[in-house]
């Protein structure tokens, strides 16, 4: 058993005040924390000290793509019009669920006689577009266009599709459906009449509208061709 000595120490010891708990502020303990880990960093290694990077933030500095875009210069027109004829999306079933795929058939002319078609697949929208696009490019073909619109009637033909196209006088506009429509405005054409007969499919639609451009006759070339003139030939 304690003594009588021994028990008032305990009791002193217990009752004494503790000192009191003082709160820094976080702004301190922020800067003491980073200021530890600033000296605790190995030798040569970048000190952190919370504050952001300095690189890119003042005008006019660095590789020049912080510049006033008031001196920027304006966009170039574009070359060629492109228009998107059709959007296709397929799915297939597998383990983990179903996978899309794009296709994209485009029409592209720069309004001055020529024009071409292109058809692209990808498992994303914008590179079957992108796609279709470039093959479109290279598969331009003249359209010849003679005061606005076509110079002669003619019939074109794709498998169950069958595309009418006739010349029309200035103030007609473009009466034709999509497909003829998108191909008669990136080809220059102003005023044309059209019919589209059989299949509707705007794929065989487009090619048969094609068909009628890589069949259509030019005065000029035809002139050359039997050596006379434009108004020899005219007579």
């Amino acid at each position: 058993m304690l003594g009588s000595d021994e028990i008032v120490k305990e009791s002193k010891t217990a009752d004494a005040p503790t000192e009191p708990v003082v709160e820094q502020p976080r702004g301190e303990i922020a800067r003491d924390v980073s200021r530890d880990a600033s000296h605790s960093a190995p030798h040569g290694a970048p000190r952190d000290d919370g504050r952001p990077e300095a690189r890119g933030r003042g005008r006019g500095r660095g590789d020049g793509r912080d510049r006033n875009r008031s001196g920027d210069r304006e966009p170039a027109e574009k070359e060629f019009i492109e228009k998107l004829v059709k959007l296709n999306r397929t799915a297939k079933v597998v383990k983990g669920g179903r996978r899309f795929s794009f296709s994209a058939l485009t029409v592209i002319g720069d309004r001055k006689g020529n024009v071409g078609y292109g058809f692209g697949k990808a498992n994303d929208v914008s590179e079957a577009i992108r796609k279709s696009i470039e093959k479109a490019k290279r598969n331009m073909v003249p359209l010849p266009v003679k005061n606005g619109t076509i110079p002669h009637e003619i019939t074109g033909i794709f498998k169950a599709s069958k595309v009418l196209l006739k010349p029309a006088r200035s103030g007609t506009g473009i009466i034709a459906g999509g497909p003829v429509r998108a191909i008669m405005e990136a080809g220059g054409v102003t005023d044309v009449l059209s019919k589209s007969l059989g299949s509707a499919s705007q794929y065989n639609v487009v090619k048969a509208t094609f068909d009628c451009i890589g069949r259509m006759m030019d005065a000029r070339t035809i002139a050359k061709n039997r050596g006379k003139s434009l108004k020899e030939f005219w007579g």
